[in-house]
């Protein structure tokens, strides 16, 4: 089987306190959502469920993000997700908080 890739979308989130990875992860992932449509999916009559969703998020802690939430969050197709050290984090050493931005790519392909 042979992938190529149709869209690729980029987002960014963040957690401004708590620190929370897998929060700003899933705002990065809706980001990028937002900013796509896959009207082509309808026009070419594409099913849907056989959409390959590739997920990559970017975050300074990637064992602090849970992947199954991220996943779940994708509406279509067959989702994988990878996460990778990146993103930042920005602390807040007066109020002993940290801000966390995430960033997510999120590949649509489909088999050829």
């Amino acid at each position: 089987m042979t992938l190529k890739r149709a869209i690729l979308e980029m987002g960014m989130g963040n957690d401004l306190h708590g620190g929370d990875y897998t929060k700003a992860s899933l705002r990065a992932v809706q980001d990028a959502l937002h900013h796509s449509s896959l009207s082509f999916v309808r026009t070419l009559g594409i099913d849907k469920s056989k959409l390959f969703v590739n997920v990559t998020i970017g975050v300074q802690k990637p064992d602090e993000v849970d992947a199954a939430a991220v996943k779940a969050s994708l509406p279509v197709g067959v989702v994988t997700v990878e996460v990778v050290k990146g993103g930042l984090d920005v602390p807040d050493e007066a109020a002993g908080d940290i801000a966390v931005i995430a960033s997510a790519a999120i590949q649509v392909m489909l088999e050829t």
